[in-house]
């Protein structure tokens, strides 16, 4: 059996290299920290066993020993087509950075776990990354060692810095489409009320209606609190009453597709007889049944920028801007259509 072999799954130990290169443990220690006392011969010899054995400091350990980890973290409420949307965009920001990421999760939904961002940072904050960015964050008024960005956070804009979506604008998309195509009756089923951007999205609906000079009818708003159960309850109740509306526009996607799935049930034909607009543009959408109007947030644009905003901060570069708000777009497909079923 050759020196080489170490049982499977287990860590490989610096006294392995050291062992299987034939030198102390110390010289080893002195090649991965990069310190002064070895020849480039043994340099040479200990780096190539090191990659053959597939060596790696525990990132714990790296930090204690350089106070940087080269890690940075996306900490999340848990794992759902948003934070994931999130993460795709931070993986495409870190490449070519020299950092590594690691994604957190508080398992679980964010109003059983109000403040997890202040638990979590404080476990991974200067021992496990260098800086962090908390998507959808309950509170902002964090304070730690290191950098951190918050993406779409409950309360808005806070001290640090953010990146989001313009969720009014996007709603007024929603509705002014809805409107173009001669809807008057318009429910909605509305998000969380803790939100910012839910509280956005119902405004944006509101003053749609306003600038079109069509009466809104208080009866046809539903609570749906980007919950895919409650909204599809939310729609069922809309679809139910003596004069229900012809369109629907959703605080969300996943609360547009429950709506599209209540319809499906109840026999409603989308888009001949309801039309239904969400918001987010996750990939879900383009698969529903009919495949979703929706207003797109960039959501993978807005972890990229999160990821590169925190690279800047941990140069010690200034931010050219403190709280990036970027546009939302109407991407239009088969849920809408006149009343009556024309495109």
């Amino acid at each position: 059996m050759t020196r080489d072999h170490h049982p499977t799954g287990s860590r490989v130990t610096m006294q392995q290299v050291a062992a299987e290169a034939g030198v102390s443990v110390s010289t080893v220690s002195k090649v991965i920290n990069g310190r002064y006392g070895v020849s480039s011969d043994t340099f040479d010899h200990v780096t190539e066993i090191v990659s053959r054995l597939g060596y790696e400091a525990s990132l714990v350990a790296r930090s204690l020993r350089n106070s940087r980890t080269n890690v940075l973290g996306v900490l999340v409420a848990d794992f759902e087509p948003f934070s994931t949307e999130v993460l795709k965009g931070a993986a495409d920001a870190i490449r070519g950075t020299g950092f590594e990421l690691v994604a957190y999760s508080a398992g679980g939904r964010v109003d059983e776990h109000v403040g997890w961002e202040r638990r979590y940072l404080s476990r991974v904050m200067g021992t496990l990354v260098d800086g962090a960015v908390l998507v959808t964050p309950t509170v902002t008024d964090v304070q730690y060692d290191g950098p951190i960005v918050a993406v779409d956070p409950h309360t808005g804009r806070s001290s640090l810095p953010t990146v989001t979506a313009d969720n009014l604008q996007g709603a007024r998309l929603g509705v002014d489409h809805l409107l173009g195509l001669g809807h008057r009756r318009i429910g909605m089923v509305t998000g969380r009320p803790d939100l910012v951007s839910a509280r956005l999205r119902e405004r944006g609906f509101r003053e749609a209606h306003a600038a079109a000079g069509v009466p809104l009818d208080e009866s046809l708003l539903r609570l749906g609190a980007f919950e895919q159960d409650q909204a599809g309850d939310a729609a069922r109740e809309l679809l139910a009453l003596p004069d229900p509306p012809t369109a629907i526009f959703a605080a969300n996607d996943l609360s547009a597709i429950a709506a599209l799935e209540v319809a499906a049930e109840l026999g409603i034909s989308v888009p001949e007889q309801l039309s239904v607009v969400g918001f987010d543009n996750i990939p879900d959408s383009a698969l529903s049944s009919p495949p979703l109007t929706t207003v797109q947030q960039p959501i993978r644009q807005m972890g990229h920028d999160a990821i590169a905003m925190l690279v800047q901060m941990i140069a010690g570069e200034e931010l050219a801007e403190t709280h990036v708000t970027l546009e939302t777009t109407l991407v239009r497909r088969r849920s809408t259509a006149a009343p009556g079923g024309t495109p």
